[in-house]
């Protein structure tokens, strides 16, 4: 039975964590064994939203929000006079495993304040995820926070036991971090990334060796970056992304707009509106990026350093390349076809895989649930290509927007300059 006291810091602890938006549950297979409790499914869990977007949908909870930093956009930054709460190993394992027997959540991210140091939060996260895998069986999800300045034996034995971990990098830039919480350095993230890279490898390469090899944070690692707090533009925010899904193999990495919580002249206003649709951009470039082969820099450069808000990046980016099309998709390659407005990546697959049993026309692409009105632009289908009427970027654009409605098109403007 839940007592009253722990129901009071369920409520604080919960909402501190929903600015943390790092919480992929994908990925990870933890088969259930030894009639112990649930399992990890490799499609992931289903997700719930709050009304701002964020997701709440496993037990997603701070361990404490005392914390020893002073991170100026964090909400339990030592001097913002908020109500503090902290949970014991116990409450957080008896909380975990009651709700998932209720059928309430299907597992649990845990992130945390900075109770002494690092080392001191990092062990009590460990001793709950090592509790629920070894005395309660419990096979569900579990996603812990890597506390930067932790011990690299603590973080290998919270792999032992977590399917993901996540090191959050928190502003795009050390500048921004220096700024903002001149306490902290990139390098303490950067550092353990490194770390679980070379240990993420190591146990995948043993376990082709040897399957009974205990598996390590099977689903990876990610991070989060605050958007919006500070002046970085969307291409030092990808050439960030970049760096870590090609130098760190990171499996995520997340956005966070910043939500105006404190009067502090380094950060926007206190109604300031919340960056939502370039963080959205951002999360359909990072797309690009991961599943459409595009370049960073074919997305965002010195000309253009920050993503259209208007129209998604692989639109901008066929406006910008009109010498690219029209494409046949009876003869391209699916690398192309996967970059026209308005295909997806699963749509090209269809593609390439129905015109091997006929000559795809225009009707047949509908069927197909690609989003005709924005791809018809870029589309051809004779041989050889019929002519295209010649617009221009500016001239296409306008049609194109003309016929498609955003759900955010009352938010359709650019953030305030703050510098």
């Amino acid at each position: 039975m839940v007592n009253d006291r722990v129901i009071e810091k369920l409520e604080i602890l919960s909402d501190a964590a929903k600015y943390d938006v790092s919480c992929s549950s994908s990925q990870s297979k933890r088969a259930n064994k030894d009639k112990g409790l649930g399992d990890t499914k490799g499609y992931g869990i289903c997700h719930s939203f709050t009304e701002d977007g964020r997701c709440v949908s496993l037990l997603k909870i701070l361990l404490t929000n005392h914390c020893i930093f002073d991170c100026a956009y964090c909400v339990s930054r030592k001097s913002n006079d908020v109500k503090r709460a902290a949970f014991t190993v116990d409450e957080v394992v008896d909380l975990t495993i009651n709700f998932y027997r209720r059928n309430y959540i299907e597992g649990l991210f845990l992130s945390s304040g900075i109770f002494d140091s690092p080392d001191y939060t990092m062990e009590r996260l460990v001793r709950i995820a090592k509790k629920l895998r070894t005395e309660h069986r419990f096979n569900g999800y579990i996603h812990l926070k890597a506390i930067p300045g932790a011990s690299e034996e603590l973080i290998k034995e919270a792999g032992l036991y977590a399917d993901r971990l996540s090191v959050n990098v928190e502003m795009p830039t050390e500048q921004s971090l220096k700024l903002l919480a001149p306490e902290k350095n990139h390098q303490d993230v950067i550092r353990p990334m490194t770390y679980l890279k070379t240990e993420i490898a190591g146990h995948k390469e043993e376990r082709k060796n040897n399957p009974k090899a205990p598996s390590f944070a099977p689903a990876g690692q990610s991070t989060q970056m605050v958007i919006g707090a500070t002046k970085e533009t969307d291409l030092d925010i990808l050439g960030m992304t970049n760096h870590f899904y090609n130098q760190l193999s990171l499996k995520r990495v997340y956005y966070s707009g910043y939500v105006p919580i404190s009067e502090d002249n380094r950060l926007p206003l206190i109604g300031t509106p919340v960056p939502i649709i370039r963080e959205n951009r951002l999360y359909q470039a990072d797309w690009l990026l991961r599943y459409y082969g595009f370049g960073f820099t074919e997305l965002v450069g010195a000309t253009q350093p920050n993503l259209d808000l208007d129209v998604d990046p692989k639109l901008g980016w066929a406006l910008r390349n009109l010498d690219q099309f029209p494409v046949d998709v009876n003869t391209a390659d699916i690398e192309l076809i996967k970059r026209i407005p308005g295909i997806g990546f699963q749509s090209a697959q269809k593609i390439v895989a129905a015109r091997q049993f006929r000559r795809l026309k225009a009707e047949h692409l509908q069927k197909m649930g690609i989003a005709y009105n924005r791809a018809r632009y870029f589309l051809a289908f004779s041989q050889p290509f019929a002519p295209q009427p010649d617009y221009t970027p500016s001239q296409l654009k306008r049609l194109i927007l003309a016929v498609q409605k955003s759900k955010y098109q009352s938010t359709f403007s650019n953030q305030l300059s703050l510098f």
